[in-house]
């Protein structure tokens, strides 16, 4: 149908080139796709209405997709973001958690799921001022409900899975999660000595249980080289707090400041700038200022450094405890993909938009556009920056940082592949294949000097390679 040819359209221009409608609209009469599609004479009110068509048919589209990717006692990932509006109207339009840095816009939430390899499934769009946890419960009935799958692990951040959250998942039949405790909790199991810190010397992970967590298992880990880093860092942060301090310290000696109202003003400015505030022992009065770092705080603090639990409702019979902690991790699938949706890939912000219809259709037709294009990177790994040996990331020791295999790292050295072609990234490979073009030639040595013919350029062998791997893509 007309209406679908416009879908399938705006998805690839949202590959090709992420623009506004009106942009796409203009900017694709320099291609071949509206020919190849019917729809040169389509406008961004045509694309409004194939978009209201589109969001008509999510639910039948999402279920394909789970249909496809998601199978009982399978993992599925959820995780939620926020972008960014331009405008006031929109329905969905709130203040929320600012995750884009943007400050005095209003925001509309968004939740991807995902199956195990991070391919989408489905997206739900929120007020821009929902919690992350109230969004996951409307992610299980939909998976329940709607896509049929009785029996499934569900994976969320700790923001995501509280304890809360926890309590119903525990009265629903067939539904397992992978989670992870949050600071607090952690804090509480290692002061009261139910974390043994001598045993990270003999592993980096290890499991144990808490009766305040019945039925189920905490996996305990340590990763030292983050252990190291939030080390540099607060130290960091503390000689910077002290350096300014002292800068207040001098003014209050010399008089420029007074009061303990406006030191204490100045001081909170310094505190909030570096956020270690607790760090630190602060003794303001009307006509001096003393502090000094707080000793046993960040004694206390480093002993966590390093430190997080995930916590599962899976019995060691369907997972041990390396498979969970990668689970868990696998979360970082759909941060890709969120990366991929905000930045110059597809460009889902900012929203103009101010029906909310058209802001969940436009955000499903970003979900879409990255559904292609995760199986286009797929295919090009061979051609682009990508590791290839995927399979190595299922062995390697899930605490340990991730590291790219030795073919990888020689590719981002020499920027040469094996043959010694030039390698790519996703978004160069798509601008060589944009070099392909169809020529309209006319004869003006013949007798009809207005007929015309078409003529395109022959691919390249790394154009010609790079189409012969799109055909391996099977669904």
């Amino acid at each position: 149908s007309r209406q679908r040819d416009l879908v399938v359209a705006m998805v690839a221009a949202r590959i090709l080139q992420p623009k506004s409608k009106l942009a796409t609209s203009l900017w694709w009469h320099d291609t071949t796709l509206p020919d190849m599609l019917k729809i040169g004479d389509a406008n961004e009110d045509d694309l409004y209405q194939a978009m209201d068509w589109l969001i008509g048919r999510q639910d039948n589209i999402e279920k394909k997709l789970a249909a496809r990717h998601l199978e009982n006692n399978a993992i599925a990932l959820y995780d939620l973001t926020s972008s960014y509006f331009e405008g006031e109207t929109c329905p969905l339009a709130a203040w929320g958690h600012n995750r884009d840095g943007k400050k005095g816009k209003l925001q509309v939430n968004y939740g991807l799921l995902t199956n195990k390899a991070g391919i989408p499934v489905a997206v739900s769009v929120f007020d821009g001022n929902m919690s992350d946890p109230l969004t996951l419960l409307p992610q299980v009935q939909k998976v329940r409900d709607q896509f049929g799958i009785e029996r499934f692990v569900l994976v969320g951040d700790r923001g995501m899975l509280t304890q809360k959250q926890i309590h119903v998942l525990q009265g629903l039949d067939g539904i397992d999660w992978i989670g992870a405790l949050r600071p607090e909790a952690i804090k509480k199991l290692v002061h009261g000595g139910w974390i043994q810190m001598g045993l990270f010397d003999e592993r980096n992970l290890f499991e144990i249980e808490h009766p305040d967590f019945p039925g189920e298992r905490l996996v305990a880990c340590r990763n030292t080289d983050l252990a190291k880093k939030r080390e540099v860092k607060r130290a960091h942060l503390l000689s910077a707090t002290v350096k300014e301090l002292e800068k207040v310290k001098q003014m209050v000696q010399r008089g420029r400041l007074q009061g303990k109202g406006a030191i204490g003003v100045r001081i909170g400015k310094v505190i909030n700038k570096y956020k270690v505030g607790k760090h630190f022992k602060l003794n303001i009065r009307d006509d001096n200022f003393n502090f000094e770092i707080n000793a046993d705080k960040v004694r206390t603090e480093a002993l966590l450094d390093g430190i997080y639990i995930i916590r599962t409702s899976l019995g060691k019979d369907r997972m041990n405890a390396d498979e969970t902690v990668r689970s868990y991790k696998q979360l970082s699938r759909v941060e890709q993909a969120f990366r991929s949706f905000k930045t110059v890939d597809l460009m889902v912000r900012p929203i103009h938009h101010r029906l909310e219809d058209r802001v969940r259709a436009h955000i499903f037709l970003c979900m879409l556009a990255y559904y292609v294009q995760w199986h286009m990177m797929l295919a090009w790994r061979p051609l682009i920056y990508a590791d290839e040996q995927q399979l190595a990331k299922d062995l390697r020791d899930p605490i340990a940082p991730a590291k790219r295999s030795d073919s990888a790292m020689q590719k981002v050295q020499t920027k040469c592949l094996d043959d010694g072609s030039r390698v790519y990234s996703f978004r160069g490979l798509l601008d060589h294949l944009g070099a392909i073009a169809r020529v309209t030639c006319r004869c003006l040595a013949g007798e009809n000097k207005f007929a015309t013919f078409t003529m395109v350029t022959k691919p390249n062998p790394k154009q010609q390679k790079a189409f012969d791997l799109l055909q391996t893509i099977h669904l």
